[in-house]
């Protein structure tokens, strides 16, 4: 048997096509719903476990520079005290005054170049110290945030597993239902559903407005809406239009007239004989 044609179905079919499909996503929506803020909150933690460990890495950097710093400053210590000592040798071969203070003063220099390198080391370590500190305390707040999103995927994993099955069923469904309705239709209504608050793309008339912004709808276009020959769409809110009774919901039956109270007339002879 060939495919009927989307375009081909009357109104009255399309918009019976349309609601049943919204009941569908509505079922979808809803299994979601269960989920919560969970799966929003694993990711928010493998964001913040991410940026952790990237401060980490940034930490573990600076920590790797200040003892290169430190192996240099302790090169340049060691060839400072060789120059030093090689001078001390020279002191003693000196023909002069002349280099004999110049020789001093070379030693003097290494001698302070070596208690620059030693107050440079001593600041460096005092900075690995914190450092270190510091790597540690971010380091226990990864594996505390890691631990506490083992027991989120856990949970969100546990209900997931609940409606999965269901889930994956209504979404068969309501690709069965897309196939038939035809595709500039089925964008309209998907673009109406996005941006609707509830996910509503399609709604019934209740008590003579608009199930969706529930603003008043007018006699004739309640009419319109009934004769099922054109897609109607609320003027306040943009959503498509349906019937109860085509949506297959039973209004129950309201007046707004009450019931006159009956006031007994007392006849003129009853009148006269009470006199």
């Amino acid at each position: 048997m060939a495919k009927k044609d989307p375009t081909d179905l009357t109104v009255e079919k399309k918009l019976e096509t349309l609601f049943q499909l919204q009941t569908t996503l509505s079922q979808i929506d809803e299994k979601r719903a269960l989920r919560g803020e969970l799966p929003r909150e694993v990711e928010d933690m493998e964001d913040e476990i991410a940026g952790l460990k990237t401060r980490i890495e940034k930490i573990e950097g600076e920590i790797a520079e200040f003892r290169a710093a430190i192996a240099q400053k302790k090169g340049d210590i060691k060839e400072a005290e060789n120059i030093v000592a090689r001078y001390n040798e020279q002191l003693n071969e000196v023909k002069n005054n002349r280099e004999y203070d110049m020789l001093n003063k070379e030693i003097v220099f290494q001698t302070l170049e070596i208690e620059l390198c030693n107050k440079k080391i001593n600041e460096a370590l005092v900075k690995i110290e914190e450092r270190e500190a510091l790597l540690k305390q971010n380091q226990e707040q990864v594996d505390f945030k890691l631990q506490a999103l083992e027991e989120k995927k856990g949970e969100l994993d546990a209900i997931m597993q609940e409606t999965r099955e269901e889930e994956d069923k209504l979404k068969e469904k309501a690709k069965g239902l897309e196939e038939k309705i035809e595709e500039r239709l089925l964008t309209s209504f998907m673009r109406i559903r996005k941006n609707a608050r509830n996910g509503l793309g399609i709604v019934y008339v209740q008590r003579d407005a608009c199930g969706g912004c529930f603003n008043k709808i007018p006699p004739q276009r309640q009419l319109d809406i009934k004769m099922h020959k054109k897609i109607i769409v609320c003027e306040y809110c943009g959503r498509i239009l349906i019937d109860p009774e085509l949506a297959g919901v039973k209004m129950a039956e309201t007046t707004d007239e009450k019931p006159k109270k009956r006031v007994a007339r007392r006849s003129k002879k009853a009148e006269e004989g009470g006199d």
